[in-house]
């Protein structure tokens, strides 16, 4: 009896020990099971791919036959890349001299013309396909660089550009006569600010404001306020959703430390609203309603683009839905929901994300167009959200501070943007919106299914996406033949098309014209030739056994 009594204390013990440990283990079991199945849904697992995948690259008898492709078709291709190539070089010199001697020194175009294609193809394309990073006029919906060349806008400023320049123009030039006697004075605010605050709130339909100089900057504001407020530690970001380029909201490849207090969890999953119902940790959900055109997908890139893979499934009464028991969950349980509208912000609505979807969200960030084309960042939010510190406990603040907040230049220019915004004549512009879209985007995607061309576009609104209905290695080729044909594009190529709101079904009809043109030509030049029974499997398969033989020095 003496003997057993420490055995049965023992064995108590470990019950009683297992059993506290047991609601943790479902805990972290449901938070496992509510992530997305991809690498985007698991940032450290992509962090740790990443880091093992090789550098190679393709000389140029391999470049054109990385698919298996016979030599004719081979031959075929390469006639293709040097014509192009010739063009380029003739339509494009001043640009292309001034890109290559500035990139020595400016470390985002070294970036960028790196990452315009999958990496194997790199050298190559920079070599002979080089574009210029300068445009000095705009017009309409037109951009004039260097020499002399007319492009259709498709880039969108990446996503600043919703009315069309011209608006955004005026904007600047009536907001700088109204600044003017003030300057650059900082810390008293241009009197404008209070128009601005008022129409914000109107629009928001939230209580309070706060300015910063960068969409990132409203975030992270918004966020940390969340966390003040809630006294919980974490945020839940959807998987593949982009907030900028802070910490806390980029925790895979890119950022060199990884954040200990953020969920990446599946969009539209209801093992997230279950995460969502039972964890006491979160503070806030982040939702950037731009995903709804690629739920659980990265912002879509060519240099990404080794197969066809990509995809387009925009469903708005399926993600409302989403949003709908979003935001019953977050209140049920004293969430903070936080719409980032930087890119979508006046895009889809006067009202933005919270009036086309219909669902209100406890705080919102704006940013990109809001400033009438200047750079700005804001917050609304709940009033009980935005307060900065607590009468009962005077030392414990929640700390935001920025040199250029308020900028008077900014305000008066947002003002401009807010005044137009106001008017009954300009918002007419969102009348029958998705069906003109969505129209356009339909009659493409008839007319490139009429011709046998194995390029779709998917959109939400003006912001489309191509993708590819046939498998291969080469999609990323377009970019080069839409810019070919007067095409500009930001230098994610195929990945993003941003329209301004001002195009007109001419201006549209020639960028279709253009399109159908460039795809047909591509097919001609022979890109799209595939093996039989090829899959993207297949090419995903090619390319691990490229990368193996590279690390095992064959």
């Amino acid at each position: 009896m003496e003997t057993s009594l420490p055995i049965l204390s023992l064995s108590a013990a470990a019950l009683a020990g297992a059993a506290a440990a047991f609601p943790k283990i479902q805990a972290r079991i449901a938070l496992s099971r509510a992530k997305h199945r991809s690498l985007t849904g698991h940032s450290k697992m992509s962090k740790m791919v990443a880091r093992m995948v090789p550098h190679y690259e393709f000389d140029i008898d391999q470049f054109f036959c990385s698919d298996g492709a016979p030599k004719d078709i081979a031959i075929q291709r390469q006639d293709g890349f040097f014509r192009l190539a010739g063009l380029y070089q003739d339509r494009y010199p001043k640009g292309r001299a001034l890109t290559a001697e500035v990139t020595e020194r400016i470390s985002d175009l070294q970036f960028t013309e790196s990452y315009r294609v999958p990496f194997q193809y790199s050298r190559l394309v920079r070599e002979h396909l080089g574009t210029s990073a300068f445009v000095e006029a705009s017009r309409g919906v037109t951009v004039t660089d260097l020499d002399g060349n007319v492009s259709y806008d498709l880039t969108g400023s990446y996503g600043v550009n919703i009315f069309g320049n011209d608006f955004y123009k005026e904007c600047i030039a009536e907001g700088e006569k109204r600044a003017h006697a003030l300057g650059p004075v900082l810390g008293p605010y241009h009197p404008i600010i209070a128009d601005n605050v008022k129409r914000l709130c109107e629009i928001s339909g939230l209580d309070e404001v706060s300015f910063h100089m960068s969409g990132t900057e409203a975030v992270m504001q918004a966020v940390r306020l969340a966390r003040y407020h809630t006294k919980r530690t974490h945020l839940v970001r959807f998987a593949g959703a982009y907030h900028g380029w802070w910490g806390e909201v980029q925790p895979g490849v890119g950022n060199p430390v990884s954040p200990h207090e953020t969920y990446t969890l599946a969009d539209m999953s209801e093992k997230t609203l279950h995460v969502l119902r039972t964890r006491k940790d979160i503070a806030c959900v982040l939702v950037n309603p731009l995903q709804a055109l690629h739920p659980n997908g990265n912002a879509p890139g060519d240099s990404a683009l080794v197969d066809s893979s990509r995809s387009s499934r925009y469903d708005r009464a399926a993600y409302t839905e989403w949003l709908k028991k979003l935001r019953e969950v977050c209140t049920e349980r004293g969430i903070v929901l936080i719409f980032d509208e930087v890119f979508v912000g006046f895009r889809l609505a006067a009202g933005g994300a919270q009036e086309y979807f219909g669902v209100k969200a406890d705080m919102a960030t704006y940013g990109k167009s809001l400033a009438g084309g200047l750079p700005v960042g804001v917050v609304c939010g709940r009033k009980d959200l935005m307060r900065r510190f607590r009468d009962d406990r005077p030392a414990d603040i929640c700390f935001a501070r920025g040199t250029f907040n308020s900028h008077p230049y900014v305000m008066t220019a947002m003002d401009e943007f807010l005044s137009r915004l106001a008017s009954p004549n300009f918002r007419s512009i969102y009348n029958g919106l998705d069906e003109t879209w969505n129209g356009r985007a339909k009659s493409l995607n008839d007319r490139l299914e009429a011709q046998g061309l194995p390029v779709r576009v998917g959109n939400i609104s003006s912001i489309w996406t191509v993708y590819y209905t046939e498998p291969s290695r080469y999609n990323w080729m377009l970019q080069y033949y839409l810019r070919a044909e007067g095409l500009a594009l930001s230098w994610v190529g195929t990945g993003r098309l941003i329209f301004s709101l001002n195009y007109t079904d001419a201006d549209f009809a020639e960028v279709s014209d253009r399109f159908v043109a460039a795809c047909d030509k591509m097919k001609r030049d022979g890109w799209w030739w595939h093996q039989e029974g090829l899959t993207n499997k297949n090419i995903k398969r090619q390319i691990l056994k490229e990368m193996v033989a590279v690390r095992l020095g064959r």
